[in-house]
Formats: structure tokens, sequence, C-alpha cells
């Protein structure tokens, strides 16, 4: 559906450029028509009337539509009534036909159309992938037997049966079985958790190593994999695009250039008779006010500023969103994988009784075939694994961590239940990340600091959003608000908020909406709720997941979160841009609007100031690809 809806947009781009060749072909071979014939006023109305209607129908039906919707002041309406009123003159005594400038007025309205499609980039897609967390089908015990049946026809209270290698299809308690789980896709946190008897589980996450029995909890539809999609797909529709520059300039321009025409044409026609002159000096006034040099040099600022942003690798999706971007005021980072690498690497080796190497060795042999990122951080510490010493009987327990006999010597390593369990005295560590304990034949023998790297420019990027004029930078995390305390309070933010699952983010997002607008960092797949509910959601794009990409508005290309103040920068250059040829158009079309006022010019002047307009927009407009 999405699919043909994406081509269905793409027809329409092509479908208008080639009306716009054909009438063009068919104006001027109108216009040659005029010039070496002697036909009835009529006629001529008929030969041009086709060009016009092939450039303008849509147009004028936007136009009719606007008017039954009760939103009669738009562009199109300002289009509409500017070129028919041209097209009625030639039949008003005394007055000279404008047929060929009716339809050049539209021709020229439609290349302006087509510049604004091309520079909306149409970049969202489906949010299909994220479907990839929803689980196809669940195993069932019933009457003895394990089946496979669809998710939804599991009901609440029975008892689903889940493997490794399987995602959990839906919320329920673990019976029996011990296991890891990945929970990335849900919380973005790329740290297995560790599950047990009693213990609950979310859909959505993957199970890796033990088979697990669970009572489910919720129902299919109400699981928390399906309410992540739920928040993606309503909030984009909750979220209003800010309107497009022009139409917010239309919606109060028209009205008064529409007022304005009216005046130059009725009254002075009372006074003095003329109606065929001031009825032509009238829609000559709105065929001047008519703004086709901001309908496309406006949009192609945008576009320019979108073309430079994406050779920094930095891809905006559309050119509304330069308009939030330049007024951005709060910038809330999701932490892992946006400030920190989500690598874990060791930081700090505190020994009791042995020297660090001795404890960093010990403990990688007994972490060598987990898979755990732990324990890859542990083996990454102590590389040279080929030694001769003996590494026996393995037994990991999850949640706890693993217990090996090294040379004879009984070590465990893992966490503070199994250093109790196995009634070592361990004490806690003053640094912040994840403590990983060692106890060497039931004797506590030290602890190792791993911790998640913060990313090298993180701080900077901080610094820079703020010589950028942000007001507020806030991170979110998942994580535990002693590790969130140590890694905002390096990077220099103004606030953070530990401890959160997906619907607390956005439900953060939410009560931080209110004040100025709102950039949300992120890159798992949790955070795409929270992305598309933000006023500009900005993924981080190498390593980010398809569905972040899918929900953001921008797409930082490297994980770089410096390029965010980039992104800022380029946007509000380019609204400078738009701002000069605003000013500069609307300056020229005054003065020539007092000069028709004043019967001073005629539509072909009227046509080419805004043509002469136009390409001076365009080309200061180019100024913006710099990037």
């Amino acid at each position: 559906m999405e699919e043909h809806h994406h081509h269905h947009e793409e027809e329409e781009g092509h479908g208008r450029l080639i009306k716009i060749i054909v009438a063009a072909v068919l104006l001027v071979a109108a216009i040659i028509i005029e010039k070496k014939t002697d036909w009835e006023i009529w006629q001529y109305l008929l030969l041009f009337l086709v060009p016009y209607l092939i450039v303008g129908g849509d147009t004028l039906k936007e136009a009719a539509e606007g008017l039954l919707h009760g939103e009669a002041l738009s562009e199109d309406f300002l289009m509409s009534v500017a070129t028919l009123g041209a097209l009625g003159i030639g039949f008003m005594p005394g007055a000279e036909t404008q047929f060929p400038e009716a339809v050049f007025v539209m021709l020229f309205f439609q290349v302006g159309e087509l510049f604004e499609e091309i520079a909306e980039g149409r970049s969202r897609k489906s949010i299909s992938h994220l479907m990839d967390i929803r689980p196809d089908s669940a195993n069932v015990e019933r009457s003895g037997e394990i089946l496979s049946v669809h998710p939804e026809d599991v009901k609440v209270g029975e008892i689903i049966v889940i493997r490794p290698g399987e995602k959990v299809p839906m919320d329920g308690t673990v019976l029996e079985g011990t296991s890891s789980l990945d929970t990335v896709a849900l919380t973005g946190e790329s740290v297995p958790r560790s599950i047990r008897e009693g213990e609950d589980v979310l859909s959505g996450c993957v199970n890796l190593s033990g088979v697990l029995r669970v009572r489910t909890t919720k129902a299919f539809g109400e699981s928390t994999a399906a309410k992540i999609l739920e928040l993606v797909e309503h909030a984009a529709e909750r979220k209003s695009r800010s309107e497009s520059f022009i139409t917010r300039f239309a919606k109060i321009y028209t009205p008064i250039v529409v007022a304005l025409a009216l005046v130059v044409a009725i009254i002075p026609g009372i006074i003095t008779g003329e109606w065929a002159t001031w009825i032509y000096r009238g829609l000559l006034f709105l065929v001047v006010s008519c703004p086709c040099a901001l309908v496309i040099s406006v949009p192609l600022a945008f576009f320019g500023g979108l073309g430079g942003a994406s050779r920094k690798g930095i891809l905006i999706k559309g050119s509304n969103l330069l308009d939030t971007l330049s007024k951005l005021e709060t910038v809330v980072f999701d932490k892992t994988g946006t400030l920190t690498e989500g690598v874990f690497e060791v930081t700090a080796v505190h020994p009791e009784e042995l020297d660090q190497k001795e404890l960093l060795h010990l403990a990688a042999h007994v972490e060598r075939h987990s898979t755990h990122p732990i324990a890859m951080a542990l083996r990454n510490a102590y590389p040279d694994e080929q030694d001769d010493c003996s590494v026996e009987d393995v037994q990991e327990t999850a949640g706890h961590g693993i217990i090996a006999t090294v040379n004879g010597r009984k070590v465990a390593v893992g966490n503070d239940k199994l250093m109790t369990k196995l009634g070592a005295e361990w004490h806690p560590c003053h640094h912040e990340g994840t403590i990983v304990h060692v106890a060497i034949d039931g004797e506590y023998a030290g602890h190792i600091v791993i911790s998640d790297r913060i990313k090298e420019d993180a701080a900077a990027a901080v610094a820079a959003l703020k010589k950028q004029g942000i007001k507020r930078t806030v991170m979110l995390t998942g994580d535990s608000a002693k590790v969130a305390e140590a890694v905002a309070g390096k990077i220099g933010l103004d606030e953070f908020h530990a401890d959160l699952l997906p619907a607390g983010k956005v439900e953060k997002v939410e009560s931080l909406l209110g004040e100025g607008r709102l950039a949300f960092v992120g890159d798992g797949i949790n955070d795409a709720p929270v992305l598309t509910r933000a006023d500009a959601g900005i993924a981080m794009g190498a390593l980010g997941s398809d569905a972040a990409i899918e929900a953001a508005d921008v797409v930082l290309m490297d994980d770089k979160p410096s390029k965010i103040a980039d992104a800022v920068r380029i946007a509000r250059r380019t609204i400078g841009i738009a701002r000069e040829n605003i000013i500069f158009a609307i300056g020229i079309k005054v003065l020539v609007l007092i000069l028709a006022t004043m019967g001073l010019a005629t539509m072909w002047m009227a046509v080419f100031a805004d043509v002469g307009v136009t390409v001076l927009a365009v080309l200061n407009a180019m100024r913006a690809l710099k990037g």
C-alpha cells in the first residue's frame, strides 16, 4: 500500500512536467497563430484555453475545492482569479486581449509547483522495518502438546515455550528456565538482560540462550512490541508538520491583494466610467501580485539547503524541517549509541590480592566462551589467551555470572548476587559502570569496571549546540541514575532522566514539548516513537536501526553528534537566504503594483518583472547549496 502511494507521488511529479512542456509548446503555437490570422475573439479564446487548461486544470480544481472548504484565499485561488480575469478581459469594450499572458502566468506557477515537489524530496517511507520486532508464531502448550500458532490466537494465561533464537511473542512471566534476552530492539541498551523464573519478559526481545516456559500476561495486541509500533504510527499522524512558508504567507498576503485589486478595479471605475481600463488594472494588480518569484525561489533555497546539508552527511527529509531546526531551543539525547559508543570496555581494575594484570587474566579466561558484551570487553582487555592455563568445568548462571576452574583454582566472575551466593565479601565501587566482581576459591579478589565509552565529540557537540543558542540539552536513558549522572556530568548536559522504558521516553519528550521547538536524537528501534513525536527527530545513521532512520526527520550519516550543530547552522543560513528573497521579491512587486495602478505597466511588464525577480531570487537561492 505504502509502495503504491509512493509510486503515485512520483508519477504525479512526472505528469506535471509533461503537462508543462506540452502547454509551453501549444502556447508558442497559439501565439504564432494569433499573429498570423484574423479570427473572432472567441476562437482565439478556445485556442489559448487548450494550453491553459492542460497546465492549469489542477490549480483551478484546487481553487474550487478550497472555496468549497472555506479556504478561499490560497495561492491557487489567487492564480485562478488573475488568469481567468485576464482571459475574460478581452471581451470588454475597448480592451486588448490578454490570452497569452494568462497562460504564461499559469505556466510559470506550475513550474514553481514542480520545483517545490522536487524540493520536498519524498523521503517518508513506511515503517515496515519495525515489523521485524513482531514475531510470526508462538509455541503454545495445549493438553500436553506444543503447538505453533499465530500469536494472536494465544490467550492470556496460556503457557508458551520460547526457544533460543526466537522472539518473545508476548509479554509474560517466566515459569521455568533461565536465559538472557537481547533487548536492543526495545531499549536500545546493548547489554543482554539475564532472566530467570518469576521475572517478566517483554515481547519484541530475542531469547538468546536457554529455553523459557512463560505464562502470558497480555494479549498479542496489548503487548509491548505492538504498543511501540502503534506509538510510532500514531505519533506520525499527531505531529502536524509546520505549514510550508508559502502557504502561511498566502494566507495573509492573498486577502490583502484581492481586496486592493477590487478597490483598484471598482472605485476609479465608478468615478470615471472607464470600466475596461480599471478592471484591466485591477487584474494586472492580481497578476503582478502573484508570488511566482517566491513560489519558486523559496522552495529552491530550501532545496539548496537540503543539498548542502546532505553533502556534509546530514539528510534532512523535507524543507519544512529547516524551519523547525532553525528555531530549536531544546535538544534531547538518548544515551546509548548517541552520546556513547554502545561499545563496552574495561575502564578500571581494582584488585584486592593480585595485581591488575592477573585479575584481568583470570576474568578473561573464565569469560572465554561467553558471547555477552561484558565478556567481550574483558577478553579485549586481555587479548593474549593462548597461554598454558587450563580452564575447566565452566558453568554459567544467567543473571549471576560464570564460575570456572583455572589452574585448579575455582574462579567466579559475576555480579554482586553471585558473590553473595558464594559468601565472598564484595564491596561496591565508586566508579560508574557495570561492576564485575571476581572471587578465587570463595575469597573476594577484586573487581573490574566496564563502561560504555563516551563518544569523542559528545562534549564538543553539546558545546557547539550551546554556542548556536540552544537553551536546554537533556539526556534520556534506560540506564541507572548513577551511570547517567556520570555521563551527563562529563559531557556538560543541563539535565538527565534515567531508568526510562520506551513509553517513558515518549512521555518525557511530550512533557518537554511545550517549551520551544524540540529535537530528539536517538538511534535504536525503541527511539522510533520518540523520534516521531519530537518536532524534529534526528537519527544516528551509520549504526542506527532502520526503524529509527525511517521514523526520523533528520539522519546523520556518520555517528557524530557534533553534526547536529551543523544541521542547525545550515538551517538558519537557508532560512536567511529565503528571507532575503522574500524581501527582495516583495519590494519589486510593490514597485510594479504602484506602476500598474498608475497605468504605467502592461501585463507583459508585470510578467517580466516577475520572471526577472524570479531569476535573481533563484540565483540567490543557489548560495544555499554551499552547506
